[in-house]
């Protein structure tokens, strides 16, 4: 690997990333599957987000490799199963996010390595997967959380599910404009969604125990500015415990790594990056001597659970740091999403 990695002084040093991203690429099975861990569950969210660590470290190859076979896998609506298990399908439900969030991974794997081949590969799956997530949009702007059997939208919208389509979509639009194939469709299911997300909470099913529902509006640049600060502040007493990271929910004695992390990259979303670093800083009690990480910790017993160490954990403490750090070409993707905003010929030019 020749690419810098990242580092983040007093919590993470580049040669511990270095062991983390390796740790991410033991679990690859050789066709390019990235399940939780060897032999375990394979969902395409999970595996776009350690597809994601890979890159961040220099392992483009790997990346590439598990986007393909994610790619190879899509079916004919542009979905995937739910859940895989040694390449076979073991959960066949269809959900929106897991649709739709190759795009994010495909626009951060493009600002990281600059692999335009890539991008023309895997342009026709992610095509797909965001014309089945625009239809799967409901009158409120919202998105429903999964399909039918009979193929309809469920009407079920999950807030956090959304507020990661928002990303989705708007990655989605991103590589329309760089492959000179725009599609305005798009354009309106993100700015529907947008305002669901920021004016419209009632659309979405009550989940407010959950700490993603707090911060991932933020963290995916739904919700920016003053508004961003005060939605943070609002739920900080309830989800945050100091010095062990953050409850997945309100009402457990459980903090996990990966919403520690996805806080941290919410907050460097707001530009606070040592409220950041301590947050990364929090949650390194979960971190293994081979660099992987234990998913969480239920702190009255000083009990790890599930007892299991996850690569989607693994590669959240890698996107925090790449994010904090500030430096790596694809930070941005959660530092400053305000990038997507800009015309994609000046992210162009400015990725040199």
């Amino acid at each position: 690997m020749t690419d810098r990695l990242p580092e983040v002084p007093g919590v993470l040093s580049a040669d511990q990333v270095r062991a983390t991203v390796a740790a991410i690429a033991a679990e690859q099975a050789g066709d390019g599957a990235l399940p939780w861990y060897r032999g375990g569950q394979l969902d395409a969210w999970d595996a776009v987000e350690a597809a994601m660590a890979l890159d961040v470290g220099g392992e483009h190859a790997r990346a590439a490799a598990a986007y393909d076979w994610l790619a190879a896998r899509q079916r004919p609506d542009g979905s995937w199963a739910a859940e895989y298990r040694d390449g076979a399908v073991v959960a066949p439900g269809t959900e929106s996010n897991h649709a739709g969030y190759l795009a994010v991974g495909v626009w951060h794997s493009w600002l990281s390595s600059g692999d335009a081949g890539l991008v023309d590969r895997l342009w026709p799956a992610v095509r797909r997967a965001l014309d089945l997530v625009t239809a799967m949009q409901l009158p409120s702007g919202a998105i429903g959380w999964a399909l039918r059997p009979d193929g309809t939208p469920d009407d079920t919208a999950l807030l956090t599910g959304n507020a990661s389509l928002f990303q989705s979509l708007r990655c989605g639009i991103a590589l329309a404009d760089l492959v000179g194939e725009p599609h305005p469709d798009w354009d309106l299911a993100a700015t529907g969604l947008g305002t669901a997300l920021r004016e419209h909470p009632a659309v979405f099913a009550d989940r407010s125990r959950w700490s993603m529902d707090w911060y991932y509006p933020v963290l995916t640049g739904a919700v920016t500015g003053r508004a961003a600060e005060e939605r943070l502040a609002a739920g900080w007493g309830t989800f945050v415990v100091p010095g062990l990271g953050v409850r997945c929910v309100a009402d457990r004695p459980w903090v996990t790594g990966a919403e520690t992390c996805e806080l941290a990259l919410a907050l460097a979303a707001c530009g606070r990056r040592d409220d950041a670093a301590a947050q990364l800083a929090a949650m390194q009690h979960l971190r293994a001597d081979d660099g992987s990480y234990w998913t969480g910790l239920v702190w009255p017993d000083d009990a790890r659970w599930p007892v299991e160490r996850t690569t989607w954990t693994a590669a959240a403490v890698v996107l925090a740091a790449d994010a904090i750090d500030g430096t790596g070409p694809a930070g941005r993707v959660f530092a400053s999403p305000a990038h997507l905003d800009a015309p994609v010929a000046d992210v162009i030019q400015d990725r040199g």
